[in-house]
């Protein structure tokens, strides 16, 4: 019995879905799940935002054990090396080459006519396998390409080194007993697609999917992409396993889906996709939890700290790594170091700047019948700024009201308040992590008055950001 292999494109979809809002640490945790039900690939979108999205491939690829890495490139032979330097890590790593063969894709999105449109085909798949990756064929819309054109297509991808070739229904209108012609006429038109993988990926439009998926393994299709999340792009992986499964011996294929395993954690993926979050909030891209499991005590040396340091997403320069050492070094003296002990220290020690923006005031509304709402006073070189802004909550709204007067808005990776001191004055301290062009730059505040201290800490991440930039 053959393998099938199952393509998750949750990530993918999520990237182009206004409906899904996943902040950095979010995507790392779909990937591991992902991971842990053995899903064959793992498909990221492509690189758009450069220091983002190769610190993202990079980070997916360092924790994916099992899983191949699959990233598109932007039609574009430098951008093949770009993609080929961010998964230079993954354990497995899969180059794709997506390029429509419709007439009016090929218009619209390559602006190349179809001669030259092979010939982009050949030079980057043979680029990527040149750099020694496995390559994946894309043929984006090919269920509405004229069937000469697609032929060749997929003949040129072939000869120039894709061992992977999937047939993309972006439409999404065909009907099972079509999707098995459209797979048989190419079996039998392209001679070649019998020594490679033929895929499919096939739009939930008319709600046909899952059953033009398994109409597809019968024609001789070995992969499919799904999504873990629901979406018009693709069938949905949970429906096709259990068809799968069930249909095993007939379908002569199997899948390494721990089914089991999966109803929970398919839970888990879709409270992380579908949390309800404000559009304007800032905390719409979620608040990450830091590792739970990282334990420091005195006998680790440097080493083990900066390790720590990196695998909690900072990172730092060696004049910080030494000042962040130097601090953890007197705090283990007493007790042992923990994710959250550490981020302190780093918030306290690494990175300090010159102040650029200062707190002058602020007033804070808030209750269980009215809006919170912060009004917010910043001074900048002796110059007053004022911010007001409403948000879910008064610290919502206060860090709100910051990114009206800086103009800015950065990802919330983490938020973390506790009390430091006991007693009807305690003094309270906020931890927040922010992220700005994938990098990570933590602040730290302490106030008898906790929202004043998510101020300070916020406040004290933005200066090291803006000293940074400047």
């Amino acid at each position: 019995m053959e393998k099938l292999s199952i393509a998750d494109i949750t990530l993918k979809q999520a990237a182009k879905g206004a409906d899904y809002s996943l902040s950095f640490r979010e995507k790392i945790e779909i990937a591991k799940l992902l991971d842990k039900v053995n899903v064959s690939v793992i498909e990221l979108p492509a690189i758009v935002k450069e220091t983002t999205d190769v610190l993202l491939i990079k980070s997916i690829a360092s924790c994916v054990k099992h899983s191949v890495i699959a990233v598109p490139v932007n039609l574009a032979e430098q951008d093949v090396e770009r993609v080929a330097d961010a998964l230079k890590e993954a354990v497995k790593a899969r180059i794709q080459i997506v390029v429509p063969t419709s007439t009016v894709q090929m218009e619209y999105i390559c602006k190349k006519k179809p001669p030259m449109v092979l010939e982009m085909i050949k030079e980057l798949v043979s680029k990527a396998k040149a750099l020694g990756f496995e390559v994946e064929f894309v043929a984006d819309d090919a269920t509405r390409s004229e069937a000469d054109f697609l032929y060749k297509a997929i003949d040129t991808a072939v000869a120039a080194g894709a061992s992977v070739v999937t047939l993309s229904d972006t439409a999404g209108t065909m009907l099972a007993d079509e999707i098995s012609t459209f797979i048989d006429d190419i079996y039998s038109a392209v001679p070649a697609v019998a020594d490679v993988t033929v895929g499919i990926q096939c739009s939930d439009e008319v709600n046909m999917s899952c059953a033009c998926c398994i109409s597809a393994i019968k024609s001789g299709v070995r992969e499919i992409k799904v999504s873990s999340i629901n979406g018009s792009e693709s069938a949905n992986l949970e429906p096709v396993c259990k068809a799968v499964r069930i249909h095993s011996d007939e379908l002569s294929v199997d899948t390494s889906i721990r089914m089991t395993e999966f109803g929970r954690i398919s839970k888990q993926i879709d409270w992380i996709a579908n949390s309800k979050k404000s559009k304007n909030s800032a905390f719409d891209f979620g608040v990450g939890s830091v590792a739970s499991d990282l334990v420091l005590n005195d006998h680790d040396d440097i080493t083990a700290v900066s390790k720590a340091v990196k695998g909690l997403g900072y990172d730092l320069s060696q004049e910080d790594i030494s000042k962040v050492f130097e601090a953890f070094k007197r705090v283990s003296r007493n007790k042992t170091v923990g994710a959250k002990e550490l981020d302190a220290i780093i918030a306290s020690a690494a990175m300090q700047v010159p102040t650029t923006y200062f707190i002058e005031s602020y007033v804070i509304n808030s209750g269980n019948v009215i809006s919170a709402t912060a009004n917010i006073t910043l001074r900048k070189n002796d110059e007053k700024i004022s911010g007001l802004s409403n948000g879910d909550g008064p610290i919502d709204a206060a860090f709100l009201a910051i990114e009206q007067i800086i103009g800015r808005h950065y990802e919330l990776d983490d938020f973390q308040i506790q009390s430091v001191t006991e007693g009807r004055e305690a003094m309270g301290s906020a931890l927040v992590k922010l992220r700005s062009d994938g990098k990570l730059y933590s602040g730290k505040g302490i106030s008898t008055d906790i929202i004043g201290a998510s101020i300070r800490a916020y406040l004290n991440a933005v200066n090291k950001i803006v000293y940074e930039e400047a």
